[in-house]
């Protein structure tokens, strides 16, 4: 802890780069002007180093935090663009009485904030700040309705009344004498302006360049390093890179015990594929089986690490963190790797098909209806909670993303690079969020060589057809039985991330590269519908659940129902409101979860 007067700067350290205690923070520069708390890692951090000591600084430590001071002293709020990492700051400057905070460009790093025009309130996690004040949860109304339309949340809203989640690329000021002072403003966005002149074997030259120098920027640590790695070409192409450049390399996969599931869900098991890899490659290989009923068991312990819920049914990467923590300190993921290559075909050759930019708007934003769509949201959300127009409040948020969006150098019909811009800008920034708060709460940290900052700007630059296989087909394709025809074309081979698959078949056994994509995902329909029904009636009971206050009971029984009797699939639904009712039940009743042993 350091104070003084009414400023202080409180840290608990995750000890990766130096070791030693010349590494503390909160830490100050040798006159006692500036200190910094710091969550992060800066990859270039020696280059920078160096360049700072070629102006005259001189430094006490060998961490990259100590570069992150010196940068700001010597180039002030400008420094962050120089950055090539992953952060959340805060800086004072005791001379000029300012107060400095950013987060870095893609939001790996959470920085929440509570601004009431006389205090400002800043912290890695809220429960910080609900430590800070005694005014008890309230709900936000517009973080509900976002939350139940596209299971995350696109503005800086959170569920937390009051409390703000600062925008990926931001900073924030404050000149503490001056309380109009406080200001936000974004640094970076995503620029898709593709260059079309180059052939594919061009692109993936430079490819393997850029994602080589990325591993190797991510793999120096003081501690041992580890990555994860599934049945999928981006863990797999993070794998193999690293273990030729850091041996022995650890590898953590996690897989499902499938025997009470049915249908696709019976290919969810990727173990398989992931050992083949790792043997090709002499990994030290670490499973972890998850089997009907692990949710539950974990599901309380969960959202209390959560906090601020987003995207995806993430307790399989909450054991599969568990695992790799007991092992290693730093875990390499390939998160974001279908983000900046386009790894979703499905969502984007809807956008492919649209007539218009109108066109283009109102079906991509039916596409991102993940929880309810906006004919439910009439009946499902009680309007008295959610401000009478969830739907107004859902569609805004998504309208200003997109009317966010760079457009230099992008065609006014160029859907599918607009498709990815919102992708990159709310689906990713949820991942990140949640993988960062799963790891942390392990004592992990998790890094992501696709978000290497030179490689994502390549990939800016890349063109659609090559991330995409069958743009063009796919485009001229009749209305007659236009899904099933799109869906063959996307199973005839792996489609989706065309340039990464053809980067990495250099390297992995033959077929690996163009597999078909496979999300690690529990067989949770068939859990839901099964193993774990009693377990979701039980706590969704009308008579005992919180939730009922802001979602009706018989919208929610009659999702039960549908899903149970196989004529919807709800696992997304049904997960997202077993959350939230022990959101409630924690946050704002009170509530202790007991850890998992």
């Amino acid at each position: 802890m350091w104070c003084d007067g009414g400023i202080g700067l409180g840290h608990r350290r995750l000890a990766i780069m130096d070791l030693t205690s010349r590494a503390q923070q909160p830490m100050l520069t040798g006159d006692g002007r500036f200190v910094i708390t710091y969550n992060g890692e800066l990859y270039n951090w020696r280059e920078l180093r160096k360049e700072l000591e070629n102006r005259g600084v001189s430094f006490v430590s060998q961490s990259d935090t100590e570069v992150v001071l010196q940068a700001y002293r010597t180039w002030g709020p400008g420094c962050i663009r120089r950055f090539n990492g992953m952060f959340a700051i805060i800086i004072w400057d005791a001379e000029r009485q300012r107060l400095f905070a950013a987060r870095d460009r893609y939001g790996m790093k959470p920085l929440y904030y509570q601004w009431t025009g006389r205090q400002l309130l800043l912290a890695s996690e809220v429960k910080a700040l609900l430590a800070a004040t005694d005014g008890g949860v309230r709900v936000d109304a517009s973080a509900f309705a976002e939350y139940f339309a596209f299971q995350n949340v696109l503005t800086d809203r959170t569920l937390f009344d009051g409390i703000r989640l600062l925008p990926p690329a931001t900073l924030l000021e404050l000149h503490v004498p001056d309380p109009g002072s406080f200001r936000l403003e974004r640094w970076w966005d995503y620029c898709l302006q593709p260059d079309d002149r180059g052939d594919m074997t061009g692109y993936v030259e430079e490819l393997d360049r850029l994602f080589r120098r990325a591993v190797e920027r991510q793999v120096e640590a003081d501690v041992e390093v580890g990555a994860y790695l599934s049945g999928g070409i981006d863990s797999g192409a993070v794998t193999c890179m690293a273990a030729t450049i850091h041996r022995p390399l650890k590898t953590f996969t996690g897989g499902f015990d499938l025997s009470s599931a049915s249908g696709l869900e019976l290919g969810f098991d990727e173990r398989a594929k992931a050992g083949r890899l790792s043997a090709a490659f002499g990994t030290t290989h670490h499973e972890v089986v998850l089997r009907a009923g692990d949710m539950e068991a974990v599901l309380p312990e969960l959202v209390w690490h959560l906090e601020d819920l987003r995207v995806g049914q993430s307790y399989p990467n909450f054991y599969l963190a568990r695992l790799a923590a007991r092992h290693v300190k730093v875990v390499l993921s390939g998160i974001g790797g279908d983000e900046i290559f386009a790894g979703y075909p499905w969502r984007y050759y809807s956008a492919v098909r649209s007539t218009s930019p109108g066109h283009f708007v109102a079906q991509y934003y039916a596409s991102w209806q993940r929880l309810l769509p906006p004919t439910y949201r009439t009946s499902f959300l009680r309007p008295r909670d959610c401000g009478r127009l969830p739907e107004r409040i859902a569609a805004s948020a998504f309208h200003r993303v997109l009317a966010r969006q760079p457009v230099d150098g992008l065609a006014e019909r160029d859907f599918v690079n607009r498709s990815l811009y919102f992708e990159l800008s709310t689906f990713l920034h949820g991942l990140l969020v949640v993988e960062d708060k799963l790891s942390m709460a392990h004592g992990l940290e998790t890094r992501a060589p696709f978000l290497d900052n030179a490689l994502v700007d390549f990939a800016l630059t890349v063109p659609v057809r090559h991330k995409l296989r069958h743009v063009d087909r796919i485009g001229r394709l009749d209305e007659n039985d236009l899904q099933a025809k799109m869906a063959r074309l996307m199973n005839e081979d792996g489609d989706g991330k065309l340039l990464l698959r053809e980067a990495l078949s250099r390297y992995v056994p033959a077929g690996y590269a163009f597999g078909r994509k496979q999300g690690f995902s529990a067989p949770d329909a068939s859990w839901f519908k099964g193993p774990s029904i009693a377990y979701i009636r039980a706590l969704l009971h009308p008579r005992t659940a919180r939730l009922y206050e802001f979602i009706n009971p018989e919208a929610t029984l009659r999702v039960l129902d549908e899903h149970t009797r196989g004529h919807t699939n709800h696992r997304l639904l049904i997960w997202s409101l077993l959350c939230f009712e022990w959101w409630l039940r924690i946050f704002r009743d009170g509530e202790h979860p007991t850890p998992l042993p």
